[in-house]
C-alpha cells in the first residue's frame, strides 16, 4: 500500500446521502459597454460665474509629489474648496459633488460634504439612495459609498427595499466585505435578529455556495455574535446544529460550517464531545484512508485531547494531519501535539 502524503485536495469525497433540494441557479450579470464621457468644466458656466475658485496648494512651486490630477477633476475641485469655504448648500453643491465622485468615489471630504448639504437642504433621501444604487453598481469596492448610505438610511428610518439592492450587490460578488457588513449594520440597527426573512436569506446564499463563509459569518450574527452575550434557546441550538451538520454532509472538507458547529456547541456550554459521533463519520482514525474530512479529524484530536483515556488518539489524529492530510500546517499540528503532552490538552483554546 503506498504511503504518499495526502494533500487536502485529494481527500477521499464521502458517500453520504444529500438530501437538500436543489439551490437555485445565478447568472452571471450581463456585460456593459461603457460609453466615454466628455470632460465637465465649470469656468464657462454661467451657474458658477460668481464662485473664484480656489486652487490646490501642493507645498510650495516645487512640490515633493504632487499628483498628477486630471484637469476636469483639478478644477471641480477648487470649485469645490471655494464652496466649502463658503459653507454653501445647495443644489449646485450636490451636482458638483456628484460629479468629483463619479471621478473620485474615494474621496472622503466630498461624501461627508454631500451629506452635510442633503441635511440642510432637507433633500429627498429617497431620490439619494437611487443615485447611490447605481454608483455603488459601478463602484463595488468602495467603502465611503456604504457609510454614506448609513447615514442616508438612519435618517431615513427604514430599511425597506435594502434586502433587494443588497441581493443585486451580491450578485457581482457574492463575498463583498463592505455588502456584508452594510448588512450586520441594518440587522443591528433596525432589530431584524429575529426575522425569519432574514434568516431564510441566510439559507439561499449558503445554498448557492456552502462555502461561502461572509454567509455563514452572517447567519452567526443573526443567531449569536450580534445579540450582545444573550443566551441561544435549547430550540435554537438544536435547529443549528442539525442544519451545519446537514452543510457539512453536502461539503465535508468545507471548514465553514465545521466551525459554525464548534461555535453553536460552545456557545450552549455543551461539551464537545456531543459532536464525537458525528466526527467519527468522516474521520475514524482506525481507517486512515477512508478520511473524508481534514476538520473533522481536527475536531477529534480536541475531543480525544479532552478524555483522559484516549490521549493517545489525539496524538494519532495530530501526526495524521501533519503528514497526510494537512501537511502544509505541520508545525501547527506538532506544536498542537507538544500542547497535548504538556498540559493534556490539544486545544489551543482552553
Amino acid at each position: 500500500m503506498s504511503h504518499e502524503p495526502h494533500h487536502p485536495s485529494r481527500l477521499r469525497r464521502a458517500a453520504l446521502p444529500v438530501p437538500l433540494s436543489p439551490c437555485a441557479s445565478r447568472q452571471a450579470p450581463a456585460s456593459r459597454k461603457v460609453k466615454a464621457k466628455m470632460p465637465k468644466f465649470y469656468n464657462d458656466d454661467p451657474a458658477w460665474e460668481d464662485i473664484e475658485p480656489l486652487p490646490q496648494d501642493d507645498g510650495g512651486l516645487h512640490p515633493l509629489a504632487a499628483i498628477a490630477y486630471t484637469d476636469e477633476y483639478s478644477e471641480a475641485m477648487g470649485y469645490l474648496r471655494a464652496v466649502m469655504a463658503k459653507n454653501e448648500f445647495s443644489e449646485r453643491v450636490l451636482g458638483l459633488t456628484e460629479h468629483i465622485i463619479s471621478m473620485n468615489p474615494a474621496h472622503y471630504t466630498v461624501w461627508l460634504y454631500r451629506a452635510k448639504t442633503l441635511s440642510e437642504l432637507h433633500a429627498s433621501l429617497e431620490d439619494e439612495i437611487t443615485w447611490l444604487n447605481r454608483t455603488a453598481l459601478k463602484h463595488l469596492k468602495n467603502y465611503q459609498i456604504w457609510h454614506h448610505r448609513q447615514t442616508v438610511i438612519d435618517a431615513l428610518g427604514s430599511p425597506k427595499g435594502e434586502p433587494d439592492f443588497i441581493a443585486t450587490m451580491l450578485e457581482q460578488d457574492s463575498k463583498n466585505y463592505h455588502v456584508w457588513s452594510y448588512r450586520q449594520w441594518l440587522v443591528k440597527r433596525f432589530g431584524l435578529f429575529g426575522d425569519d426573512e432574514e434568516l431564510q436569506w441566510t439559507e439561499e446564499m449558503i445554498c448557492a455556495d456552502v462555502r461561502n463563509n461572509s454567509a455563514w459569518n452572517h447567519r452567526w450574527f443573526l443567531v449569536v455574535g450580534g445579540k450582545d452575550g444573550q443566551s441561544v434557546g435549547e430550540h435554537m441550538v438544536k435547529r443549528e446544529i442539525d442544519y451545519a451538520k446537514h452543510a457539512i454532509r453536502r461539503a465535508p472538507q468545507n471548514q465553514s460550517p465545521w466551525n459554525y458547529l464548534k461555535g453553536i456547541v460552545r456557545q450552549a456550554k455543551l461539551p464537545l464531545s456531543t459532536l464525537k459521533d458525528f466526527a467519527l463519520e468522516f474521520a475514524d482514525i482506525r481507517r486512515p484512508d477512508d478520511i473524508y474530512s481534514s476538520h473533522a479529524l481536527d475536531l477529534l484530536a480536541d475531543i480525544f485531547g479532552e478524555e483522559e483515556d484516549s490521549k493517545e488518539e489525539a496524538k494519532k489524529a495530530l501526526d495524521l494531519l501533519a503528514t497526510r492530510f494537512d501537511p502544509i500546517r505541520a508545525h501547527y499540528w506538532r506544536y498542537r501535539k507538544g500542547l497535548l503532552e504538556q498540559t493534556g490538552s490539544a486545544g489551543v483554546v482552553a
